[in-house]
């Protein structure tokens, strides 16, 4: 058993399964069974009073079926052609997204271009199935985390000073918290890196963000840009752990190969609910452009109802930039005035300040 939530025992490997008959079960209600492969199983099934089970992409045998769903289980068979999972029980990794062949025959690849075509009931379905079971793996991964969130801009390119200035604040914070980013490239990417390289010291940093350089952008290949990756990972290998949030509907930026653990979405809204609501110590906003404004202010939005207790950190890093270039500081105080956020926003200039102030 995973675990469990109310009457709901969410039930996703044979192990798990077999457990719950050694304790005695005889009544399967309220259980959420979700790819586990049960052809071996019938004679269990059939000695188990099944209704009010749920069976999510689950493998029966044809009679087994017929027979949960004649006494009142719900079975949500596997759906074919489908180059996902839609009921995966685990966040994916980069490995499994990138594959070891060309990118355009990767996982990756393969779920954008699926996710491109004329949209049917079929397909709908099938991307909602996929992103609940997104959601259920993230509820998963951050019990017992404190995660601090970074965002910024995806056009920030390897090698600057600035994408270092990111990669450092990464590391940073990595001693303290779980980075979870938008799991893309530029400062996303930069962010998980710093992550990566938590135990680190600063020249090893510098060196992996020089051969990052090599390749600065995503553009024109998305398979150089995924190999400079992974050479700094085999070069700086075991790196610590970090949260990717990224979504297909950006399918043209990849995901960075640098977060360890990555929930990829297709549904674009869920994606950014998900990494603002997560993000329990709090945001850091580099500078960025439309979608770093968007979400500084979806986040205000919750801070600015949320009761004392509720409330966590923004930081806008860059003075000038969220006073000058994009103004959203000016407007970001005037929120805050008089509410319980207004001594948790913060703007500020250096890496320093950030981890002075969340770490």
């Amino acid at each position: 058993m995973r675990h469990v939530r109310g009457r709901i025992i969410e039930v996703e490997t044979i192990g798990q399964f077999d457990r719950r008959l050694r304790l005695g079960a005889t009544s399967m209600s309220g259980w959420h069974l979700q790819g586990v492969d049960l052809t071996e199983r019938g004679t269990a099934l059939r000695s188990l009073d099944v209704a009010g089970a749920l069976f999510l992409g689950c493998r029966l045998t044809e009679a087994d079926a017929v027979s949960v769903r004649a006494r009142g289980a719900i079975v949500f068979p596997e759906l074919p052609g489908l180059p996902i999972d839609t009921y995966r029980t685990t966040l994916y990794t980069p490995t499994e997204l990138f594959g070891s062949g060309d990118y355009q025959d990767s996982l990756d690849a393969c779920a954008y271009a699926w996710s491109q075509q004329v949209r049917n009931l079929d397909v709908t379905l099938a991307q909602a199935l996929h992103d609940h079971a997104i959601d259920d793996a993230v509820e998963q991964y951050v019990v017992g985390r404190s995660l601090v969130g970074v965002m910024g801009g995806h056009s920030l390119r390897r090698g600057g000073t600035s994408y270092l200035q990111a990669a450092e604040l990464g590391q940073r914070l990595a001693g303290a918290h779980t980075v979870a980013t938008g799991g893309g490239p530029g400062a996303m990417e930069a962010a998980n890196l710093g992550a990566w390289m938590r135990d680190r010291d600063a020249a090893e940093l510098g060196e992996a963000v020089r051969m990052l350089g090599t390749v600065p952008s995503f553009t024109p290949s998305i398979g150089a840009w995924a190999d400079a990756a992974f050479g700094v990972r085999d070069r700086f290998p075991d790196g610590a752990e970090s949260l990717g949030v990224p979504t297909w509907h950006y399918g043209h930026e990849p995901p960075n190969p640098f977060a360890t653990s990555i929930a990829k979405y297709f549904a674009n809204p869920q994606r950014e609910a998900v990494l603002l609501q997560i993000c329990n110590a709090g945001i850091v906003f580099l500078p960025g452009a439309a979608g770093t404004v968007q979400e500084i202010f979806t986040d205000a939005c919750e801070n600015y109802y949320a009761d004392e207790s509720a409330t966590s950190p923004m930081v806008l890093v860059g003075r000038q930039y969220w006073t000058e270039t994009l103004p959203a500081w000016p407007l970001l105080q005037a929120l805050a005035s008089g509410r319980h956020m207004a001594d948790r926003v913060h703007l500020v200039d250096t890496t320093d300040e950030v981890a002075a102030l969340l770490t």
